[in-house]
């Protein structure tokens, strides 16, 4: 009798240790979760085993479309109203984003499935009159993109800026730019998308994913951005803009 309550204290001890254990474990992965900053932009999930199957290099066409609105719910009520305007015109939703510094400027990007339709579609009194009905003010600016190179990752930050500059060569460009993936990343910048204007490949546009804002807005004053730009060949002054991903279609 006591030999059989020895062995069941022994058991009963165990099975505590283990649930205390388990428990311990599952608390601070909860203290850690609700710690975050929803606005911090270091990703602190597990990289997929192969990035490289995130990587899309066929060339799409993306329209985007940049502007300022009223009421963003007013607008974006509109915008998912007007679809299937948008659907017989061969365009397809993509993103929505909302500025940083200023949450009423508004960035669309849509997928075009062909680029007459496109540009027809930007010149339409239809999408006017759709855009007014929304709450746009002022005239938007339209870029009708071709672009080649885009990252798919989940665990992307939300985080974005997008920026436009001109090249002298866009082949010598990419190469230059490529090569120098890995000084962007050690600067809290991962490459999301980028491209160039489907009429004029000197005119580029580049979707980066912000990860560290400390360091990134570092690197885009330092004389390292101005140093790349030049052996890059990129021409007079880059256009940036900031805005955190609101909408994924």
């Amino acid at each position: 009798m006591n030999k059989f309550s020895f062995r069941s204290t022994l058991l009963f001890a165990a099975i505590t240790l283990l649930f205390i254990s388990c428990g311990g474990t599952e608390e601070k992965a909860a203290d850690d979760s609700a710690n975050t900053d929803s606005t911090a932009t270091t990703s602190t999930q597990t990289p997929p085993a192969n990035p490289e199957a995130n990587i899309v290099t066929t060339p799409e066409n993306i329209m985007v479309v940049r502007h300022k609105v009223s009421n963003f719910a007013k607008f974006k009520t509109s915008y998912d109203q007007h679809d299937s305007l948008r659907l017989a015109n061969g365009i397809h939703s993509y993103v929505i984003g909302r500025g940083v510094q200023d949450s009423n400027t508004v960035m669309v990007a849509v997928k075009a499935d062909d680029i007459a339709k496109a540009k027809a579609f930007a010149k339409d009194p239809s999408l006017k009159a759709a855009m007014q009905k929304a709450g746009v003010t002022g005239a938007p600016s339209i870029k009708l993109t071709t672009v080649v190179y885009q990252d798919m990752s989940n665990n992307m930050s939300d985080l974005r800026s997008m920026t436009t500059f001109t090249v002298k060569d866009w082949d010598a460009w990419k190469k230059s730019f490529e090569s120098n993936r890995q000084v962007r990343l050690d600067n809290g910048l991962t490459d999301r998308a980028y491209g160039y204007d489907v009429d004029d490949n000197h005119k580029v546009i580049l979707v980066t994913a912000i990860n560290d804002t400390a360091k990134a807005y570092a690197y885009w004053k330092s004389d390292l951005i101005k140093q790349k730009r030049a052996e890059s060949g990129v021409v007079g002054e880059p256009q940036r803009f900031v805005y955190r991903v609101v909408q994924k279609y």
